[in-house]
């Protein structure tokens, strides 16, 4: 089961798309983290790309990979996923 940041980072993933079907092969993998890093770190994970404004799997990649969603999003947190997810 997929939290509510979750669904609504692959909603955007879809919508944002030329055409929905372009999203697909991105959102799957989004959704495929979960077996991964687990469905709450994955929540975490995509509440912290909504705060920072990202919507990719890089960027939800990213900030598991870092440990970025398991940490309190403060200024400095975000400049810092804005940075490694960007350079």
């Amino acid at each position: 089961m997929i939290g509510v940041s979750t669904s609504i980072l692959v909603e955007r993933m879809l919508h944002e798309r030329p055409q929905p079907e372009h999203g697909y092969r991105a959102a799957m993998g989004i959704l495929s983290l979960s077996r991964r890093y687990g469905p709450r770190r994955l929540e975490a994970a995509c509440a912290r790309a909504l705060t920072i404004n990202v919507n990719s799997y890089s960027a939800v990649s990213s900030i598991l990979k870092s440990g970025l969603d398991r940490a309190e999003p403060d200024a400095g947190a975000v400049k810092l996923a804005a940075t490694i997810i960007f350079a």
